[in-house]
């Protein structure tokens, strides 16, 4: 253990001293304001004869295990919550946050903080989370057993710890949020199976804290990857209508439909009155079929072309439909009356000549459903014939939407 560690547990009940040597009182917490310095200690909490104290950081001059927080100024003023303050033992002792780089929710132990000399004074700035068994000794024989012993006592156990870099605490009151500069960027860049997952473990107020505050775009990628369809309705119900429709813009159409059909038809009707005119149509035609339909299942985002496009023409439509190109595997041919001619899977492109038709590169055999058919049968069809899309068509035989293998995996999973 360097000797320029401390540890909150150690800070805690440390005596404070003035120029003279003097005990004043002992530290009964300590706080950052995250709105100046994201890890610096900036106060002091002090418990005295009849109140509790503050020390501003610049008003120390010595921290030691030895001798105690040594001051070098005694104007010291009492202490008054104040909402840009994060305090240690009351909001971050025993809490729930997320560890970003270990993607899971754990529950803090103990602070590791280093105490650091500028030439004037030492300061305290926070390293690391702790959360291991280690941490749990020092909290456990807290006041009980010298700082020093614990020391001796923990050598033998492997530190856990996660670095306050990486540490995001989760504040629900969004306007104590603002006041901590408590941001949730990090939590966007995770993969959403990884968010959705640190989301389940989180409480009511917490999840709505995360899916109020982050990107639309990165909310509804992490809300379609939560698999309890009544948590995905409780999140978007906690939301105000505006944004729960940003994030429902943000969704599939068949995903968004699936989710709006879960909620209570005013609160449904509230957020697609919310949407842009050409999700909220799409979204709508969907809400109309049964679920356990092909039309309930299928998704409307698809790349159709007429059935004289060449190989070039397809290329192009890629180019305008890059947001679709990570899930597509077949493109559709139309005829005249938009009804469905034939599908092309899409590797048979690669080996094609730029102005071949693509009715040449068709599939053998054209298998569809109407948006009536069972759910059933939309899965024996997909086991049967080995399918990673299924086109969907109408009474009409016009092309209505796409059912894919991850469509049906979801259903699978839900019986």
């Amino acid at each position: 253990m360097a000797d320029n560690l401390l540890y909150f547990t150690e800070l805690l009940s440390m005596p404070v001293v003035d120029l003279k040597g003097r005990r004043i009182g002992r530290v009964k917490d300590a706080a950052m304001v995250p709105l100046v310095h994201a890890s610096r200690i900036d106060r002091l909490l002090v418990g005295g004869a009849d109140a509790w104290l503050a020390i501003r950081f610049d008003q120390v001059h010595a921290i030691s295990l030895a001798k105690g927080i040594e001051l070098s100024d005694e104007v010291l003023v009492p202490y008054h919550d104040d909402e840009y303050l994060l305090r240690i033992a009351r909001d971050l002792l025993d809490q729930q946050i997320i560890d970003v780089t270990g993607r899971k929710v754990v529950r803090v132990n103990d602070i590791t903080m280093a105490i650091q000399h500028d030439g004037v004074r030492d300061t305290l700035n926070v390293l690391e989370v702790d959360i291991g068994v280690r941490s749990i000794l020092r909290r456990v024989f807290q006041g009980v057993l010298p700082p020093a012993w614990i020391r001796r006592l923990q050598r033998a156990i492997p530190p856990s710890s996660i670095s306050w870099e990486f540490a995001n605490v989760v504040e629900p009151d969004p306007l104590r949020r603002l006041r901590l500069n408590i941001s949730y960027t990090k939590l966007e860049q995770m993969h959403p199976a990884d968010l959705a997952d640190i989301v389940e473990e989180l409480g009511p107020a917490e999840r709505e804290a995360i899916f109020e505050t982050i990107d639309s775009e990165a909310a509804a990628d992490a809300l379609s990857e939560v698999e309890n369809p009544k948590m995905q309705a409780s999140i978007l119900e906690s939301l105000e209508p505006e944004k729960a429709a940003d994030i429902v813009e943000e969704m599939a159409p068949d995903e968004a439909a699936d989710l709006l059909s879960e909620l209570e038809e005013e609160t449904s009707e509230e957020i697609l009155e919310e949407m842009d005119s050409a999700p909220k149509t799409e979204v709508r035609e969907l809400l109309e079929f049964r679920e356990d339909t092909a039309g309930g299942m299928m998704n409307t985002e698809y790349v159709s072309l007429h059935d004289a496009a060449t190989v070039t023409d397809a290329l192009s439509a890629f180019r305008g439909n890059e947001d679709l190109l990570e899930n597509l595997n077949t493109l559709f041919l139309v005829d005249a009356e938009e009804r469905l001619s034939a599908s092309i899977p899409l590797a048979r492109l690669f080996i094609a000549a730029g102005n071949a038709p693509l009715k040449e590169l068709a599939s053998d055999t054209l298998i569809q459903v109407t948006v009536d058919e069972k759910q059933d049968r939309v899965t024996e069809l997909f086991d049967k014939y080995n399918l990673l899309t299924l086109p969907v068509v109408d009474e009409d035989g016009k092309l209505a939407g796409v059912i894919t293998a991850d469509d049906v995996i979801s259903v699978l999973r839900q019986k």
